[in-house]
């Protein structure tokens, strides 16, 4: 079965996967980062861990033919088409304090972390279960000296990357909401769900 679901902008939801189901996310406008965290559905204590993923993978560049690792090294997805090739898995959710420190941004601000945490929440989970994300269409770059910058993602209208599931899983998405990471503009983020 095929279904299409609709994030929208500067929100998240949280739904389950069932092992060999495959998500597709899409960037439908371009230029949108879309914010993935994963647990193990029978175990919440087993979740999507960046070390362990760039360790076991020999890279920070996670694409086609990777897969994202647990913190119990077992794989959690496999990425089976990515169209745009280039996801961050360096840099956490943003946060009320993202907003605040590097910002220098007063008052409310809506955030991945607290989109992430909204939706999970029904679900048992706190505000320090959310692991540090995989940035899908994030465009982080790094100079020789290894300063870290945020570029406007590389991703055009229809971009998408695929995972298959490799067991029981809970996901929460986001359409993230820093300025930043999205080149300026917040736009919707699309997925699809095929059992």
């Amino acid at each position: 079965m095929k279904t299409k679901h609709v994030i929208d902008t500067q929100s998240g939801k949280a739904f389950e996967l069932k092992k060999g189901d495959t998500l597709t996310v899409i960037d439908p406008l371009g230029q949108q980062v879309s914010d993935m965290v994963l647990f193990n559905r029978k175990d919440f204590n087993e979740k999507l861990s960046s070390g362990k993923s760039l360790d076991f993978e020999e890279s920070i560049l996670l694409t086609k033919g990777n897969h994202l690792w647990s913190n119990r090294s077992n794989q959690m997805v496999k990425i089976i088409e990515d169209t745009n090739g280039r996801n961050d898995f360096l840099l956490a959710p943003c946060s009320k304090e993202t907003f605040k420190i590097m910002y220098n941004y007063e008052g409310y601000h809506p955030s991945c972390l607290e989109n992430l945490y909204t939706n999970l929440e029904p679900f048992g989970l706190s505000i320090d279960d959310i692991p540090t994300a995989f940035n899908i269409f994030m465009n982080v770059q790094f100079d020789k000296d290894g300063k870290l910058s945020v570029l406007p993602p590389t991703s055009k209208p229809g971009d998408s990357i695929k995972f298959l599931a490799q067991m029981d899983l809970l996901v929460c998405l986001t359409a993230c909401s820093a300025e930043d990471s999205n080149g300026g503009s917040f736009k919707p983020i699309h997925f699809i769900i095929n059992a």
